[in-house]
């Protein structure tokens, strides 16, 4: 079993209140809009981290993180991106793929909502964790926290910090 924490849109923002969470899990998955090398360099530093980069990500972050990371975690066909929609309406530009090949469990950033739904007819699992940084219009910074046990996705939670 493995434990993910789940962030994306931290606009360079990290803390002690995210890190203590870092510090809890097994991986780390980043869904885009890093800000700031700082942030990706305190969370490699604690635990083994799984980024893409975002649509503010600047050259230096895009060179070091892919626009897609598609992997298998444990049994579960996992794939990330920072602009991906979600089911019913996936973005133009990882549409076509999600239908003829769907992961398991997709995961975006970019919105700032907070969302995790299934998508019936392509039988997966679509999480937006919100956004953890302090820039953009939501209220609450969020994150998701879960665990991968072979094939199955458990023990949701989600994580919310004042603004």
């Amino acid at each position: 079993m493995i434990k993910i924490l789940l962030l994306s849109d931290t606009h360079s923002h990290i803390d002690d209140s995210i890190l203590k969470h870092v510090k809890q899990a097994d991986e780390i998955w980043h869904a885009g809009d890093i800000g700031d090398l700082k942030v990706t360099d305190a969370i490699k530093a604690l635990k083994p981290l799984r980024a893409v980069w975002g649509n503010i990500d600047e050259s230096k972050i895009r060179g070091e993180f892919p626009e897609n990371n598609r992997f298998m975690c444990e049994g579960v066909d996992v794939w990330i991106t920072h602009i991906g929609g979600y089911p019913g309406a996936y973005n133009v530009r990882v549409r076509d793929e999600i239908r003829a090949n769907p992961p398991k469990l997709f995961i975006s950033g970019h919105s700032h909502i907070l969302k995790v739904m299934p998508d019936k007819k392509l039988n997966l699992l679509h999480m937006n964790p919100g956004a953890v940084g302090k820039h953009g219009f939501h209220k609450v910074r969020t994150m998701l926290r879960f665990t991968i046990d072979g094939s199955k996705i458990d023990n949701l939670e989600v994580i919310e910090f004042p603004k």
